[in-house]
């Protein structure tokens, strides 16, 4: 028996299609022995409809073959385009363009953005950039998914714009950094004028945080405005505001079938932009702002991207074993995965 099978796989309207162009079924012989005691009366009947036997066997097999691509294809199609990542971002998952086949695989391309949970889904991205082919480094994992530095910074864009980076700081590890007893031989006038005031200080990204993602390194730059403000009796009084700009290098990990990751401070500087204190150089609040990055904006900043966001896989499977590589403005999650029904590997 001789089966020919042609498919394509296309883009249609952000989703994947299955469509069988054309299907044969050839059977050269077909051999069937009846026993029992009148068999050579229905062997013979056998032999004389063997060509509409096998003509009917071949229309079964064909039309099977056809009901299963017809199942595969209503599975594509609901695979969903977005995925909820909380209340107010979802990532664009539609498919872009046609897929490529390989010998051995199939790569597509979807269009990876995030966008804002209150806006029409428009992809408008991948299709205008060259892609270059997803490299393992000749690991022989079932998936491999790149992800372009434009996608972490779509994130941060639609974070910034919806006013989500932005916090205030009223417990620190170390309570003397929120007292004015704490800054008295730093800035004397701030204590002299707000003599043992706690403080709060109110923590504001100034714009969208900028990623890089290059072979050795990923290099995330924050810029920020920290207003420092006294509490005096039942009010809250401002008294200074200093710009930062911090260069951290960041972590990309896996957790279950998310993509997270964690920062580490590198290196920063600071601006006093106005002050009701008087000036003072930034170079005597050095210490205190580095105990500050360390001890509690960099761990606020940790505590989100740990938890990361949805990769693009199929639902109801699980990665397994993956591993991140970095590229010049992409990284690569190399991976196999399991059914989350059972530990056993699932082909692909």
């Amino acid at each position: 028996m001789e089966i020919r099978l042609t498919m394509s796989l296309e883009n249609r309207g952000g989703g994947l299609k299955l469509i069988m162009k054309d299907c044969s079924c050839s059977m050269k012989d077909i051999f069937i022995t009846v026993e029992g005691g009148a068999s050579w009366l229905y062997q013979g009947l056998v032999d004389a409809f063997e060509d509409q036997i096998r003509s009917a066997v071949e229309a079964a097999i064909k039309k099977k073959i056809s009901e299963g691509i017809s199942k595969i294809d209503s599975s594509l199609q609901n695979i969903p385009k977005e995925i909820r990542v909380d209340d107010i971002v979802s990532l664009n998952v539609s498919v872009v363009d046609d897929p490529r086949l390989g010998k051995s695989s199939i790569e597509f391309d979807i269009d990876g953005l995030f966008f804002a949970r209150n806006q029409v889904l428009i992809s408008s991205f991948l299709q205008n950039k060259s892609r270059p082919s997803i490299s393992c480094n000749g690991s022989l994992k079932m998936l491999g998914m790149s992800f372009d530095e434009e996608v972490f910074t779509s994130a941060s864009v639609v974070f910034f714009e919806a006013g989500q980076l932005h916090w205030v700081v009223d417990e620190v590890p170390d309570r003397h950094l929120l007292n004015t007893a704490g800054w008295r031989f730093i800035i004397p006038q701030l204590y002299k004028k707000y003599p043992n005031d706690d403080m709060k200080l109110n923590v504001s990204v100034t714009s969208a945080p900028i990623l890089r993602i290059s072979r050795k390194n990923i290099v995330v730059s924050i810029l920020s405005d920290i207003i420092v403000n006294v509490l005096d009796g039942n009010k809250m009084i401002p008294v200074a505001c200093i710009a930062t700009v911090v260069t951290a290098s960041g972590v990309p990990e896996i957790s279950g079938n998310n993509l997270a990751g964690r920062l580490a401070l590198e290196d920063f500087t600071l601006n006093l932009k106005w002050s009701t204190v008087g000036a003072f150089h930034m170079n005597l609040i050095q210490g205190v702002m580095r105990v500050f990055l360390n001890n509690v904006f960099i761990p606020h900043l940790n505590s989100h991207l740990r938890k990361g966001f949805p990769v693009p896989i199929i639902h109801g499977f699980t990665l397994k074993n993956a591993t991140i590589l970095s590229y010049d403005s992409r990284i690569v999650v190399c991976t196999d995965i399991i059914s989350s029904c059972s530990r056993d590997l699932m082909p692909m």
